[in-house]
């Protein structure tokens, strides 16, 4: 009975055994600096209770960090495990940045705790790419990247020292604009360029790591399309194909050119061998040319 009203109680309050908990599930510090992650689990594990740390990075590839008791050979020189479950680093690294799960079984019974680390480095002046010339009319694609800042960085443009908004049809001054900003991958696209597009951009990276980094700036130049020189350059070719052909037919007609020969058709010849009788007259009746006496 008394087994029974527990039983009840636990599923009523939802509090059960077998508890896998961490101090801090979201753990932020600079790069090359030591830190703790913590994992502690209930009694009901066992005195032999297994607890296992696995790591998943950025890029979802998945390693242990403890295995079987120990730290794993990339970790070997620079993390351990203490009091039975936390997990020591003397120094992190920008790629240690992730996710790592703290698991525990025993008596048949599993459970895990998650820890978010995110290892900060400040951004680095960003790669730009602005194209120098481009027609109106057209599309073009201003890029921007940072490979070392941690968290990864948000991205912002300007254009002639001006920022450009992430959105430009909430603001009165931008609501013209035809361009599509991605503050996560860095790229500003314009999908229909104007003239008034022209202008000196540049890009700056931003995270809570350290100070913004911008790259140099550079000029971008939206042109009319040429159609006065696409049209004489037309007629320029018109012109050298019609005097190419006069040249032909003068040629032809003072004779500088070859004559064509006519030449006669040969007719057929067949061999027809002779009669071994002596011949055939025109009616194709065979006439005897000798007797013979026997």
């Amino acid at each position: 009975m008394l087994v029974s009203v527990a039983l009840f109680l636990l599923a009523a309050t939802g509090v059960s055994g077998f508890t896998v908990t961490t101090n801090n599930a979201d753990v932020r510090v600079k790069e090359n600096l030591g830190i703790d992650l913590t994992c502690s689990h209930s009694a009901d594990f066992g005195s032999n209770a297994r607890v296992e740390w696995k790591f998943k990075n950025l890029k979802d590839s998945q390693a242990y960090v403890i295995f079987d008791g120990k730290s794993t050979t990339p970790y070997s020189d620079r993390v351990t495990m203490y009091n039975g479950g936390n997990l020591r680093f003397s120094k992190v690294t920008r790629k240690d940045t992730g996710v790592y799960d703290c698991e525990v079984s025993g008596n048949n019974n599993f459970g895990e705790a998650r820890v978010k680390l995110t290892v900060l480095v400040p951004p680095s002046p960003p790669l730009c790419r602005v194209p120098t010339s481009v027609t109106t009319g057209k599309t073009a694609l201003l890029s921007c990247h940072d490979g070392d800042g941690s968290p990864p960085p948000k991205y912002q443009w300007y254009k002639d020292g001006t920022l450009l908004p992430s959105d430009p049809s909430k603001i009165a001054g931008f609501k013209n604009a035809t361009y599509k900003l991605n503050m996560d991958n860095g790229n500003l696209e314009f999908t229909k360029l104007t003239k008034m597009d022209s202008g000196e951009y540049y890009c700056e990276a931003m995270n809570d790591a350290g100070p913004p980094q911008r790259c140099k700036a550079a000029k971008m130049e939206v042109r009319d399309q040429n159609t006065g020189g696409i049209v004489a350059g037309v007629i320029v070719a018109l012109l050298l194909l019609a005097l190419l052909a006069f040249g032909v037919w003068y040629a032809h007609k003072k004779g500088y050119l070859p004559k064509k020969t006519e030449s006669k058709p040969r007719p057929n010849m067949v061999y027809q061998p002779p009669s071994l009788y002596g011949g055939e007259d025109e009616d194709g009746d065979f006439k005897q040319k000798s007797s013979f006496v026997v």
